[in-house]
């Protein structure tokens, strides 16, 4: 466990060098803040569309810097023949990809707590109250989906280049949250093999858009059922459990010269 914790943070430690984070901050930032500062006769219904575009934002960022982060860590040390001192440690491949996978994760989930926070202040600002409950829980399941993200980059990582990787990934995303769901209707109404295969690939699919609340934030609804809370945090978990395993076990079969 130790040395999977030393890897991961190595991997904080490039994340906050790097330039990524930094960038999509800003460009969140100045752009919320530009439609934040337009006055309209409705207040309401811009105080919405402000909250709404902010929390898209920070959505596309966090998706891009968890996809490059999570798809750049195996490739760049094998390309930087780093990865021959690393393994001749007393540490296993398994090790090394878990390391790089929570060093990942934690990044992430710092990430997400600097973004909320400043949607947080511009929605005080603009409202003057705070559903802290449905921010943390807003947060929380955020932050699992990314985990999800992460790991089914870690295996792109393993197949495909990694320019290839990234943009494979970010379009999956993608449409999975826009028509992930649907997927199931579309089988029904085709039927047939196509219709089968449809409904395979409904099952297969992991269901990211059950982790955005989103509308719960803008609309101010209340907060989701923490029985429902619990089974999303499981849902997550399996899903990771299982892109992790695929990824450990291509890793280990992976030639590295």
């Amino acid at each position: 466990m130790n040395r999977i914790f030393a890897v991961a943070e190595v991997v904080i430690r490039e994340l906050i060098r790097r330039k990524d984070f930094y960038v999509l901050f800003v460009l969140t930032a100045a752009i919320t803040l530009l439609m934040g500062s337009i006055t309209f006769f409705n207040e309401d219904t811009i105080a919405r569309y402000v909250k709404e575009i902010c929390l898209l934002l920070i959505w596309l960022a966090t998706l891009v810097i968890t996809v490059t982060t999570a798809g750049r860590q195996l490739p760049a040390e094998k390309e930087s023949r780093t990865i021959f001192p690393l393994l001749a440690k007393p540490i296993s491949r398994t090790e090394v990809l878990l390391g790089k996978f929570v060093g990942c994760w934690l990044a992430v989930g710092f990430t997400l707590i600097v973004f909320y926070l400043f949607f947080g202040v511009i929605s005080v600002a603009r409202e003057h109250e705070l559903p802290l409950v449905n921010y943390l829980q807003a947060i929380w399941l955020h932050w699992l989906m990314l985990g999800i993200v992460g790991a089914l980059a870690l295996v792109g990582s393993l197949l495909l280049t990694p320019a290839a990787n990234v943009s494979i990934v970010i379009l999956g995303v993608l449409g999975i949250w826009t028509v992930g769901e649907f997927l199931n209707q579309l089988a029904a109404r085709t039927g047939g093999l196509v219709g089968w295969v449809t409904y395979a690939v409904y099952f297969a699919i992991p269901h990211l858009e059950i982790f955005d609340l989103r509308e719960r934030i803008i609309h101010g609804w209340e907060p989701v059922a923490w029985g429902a809370m619990g089974l999303a945090t499981l849902y997550a978990a399996v899903y990771m459990a299982m892109l992790l395993t695929l990824a450990a076990l291509l890793f280990r079969r992976k030639p590295l010269n």
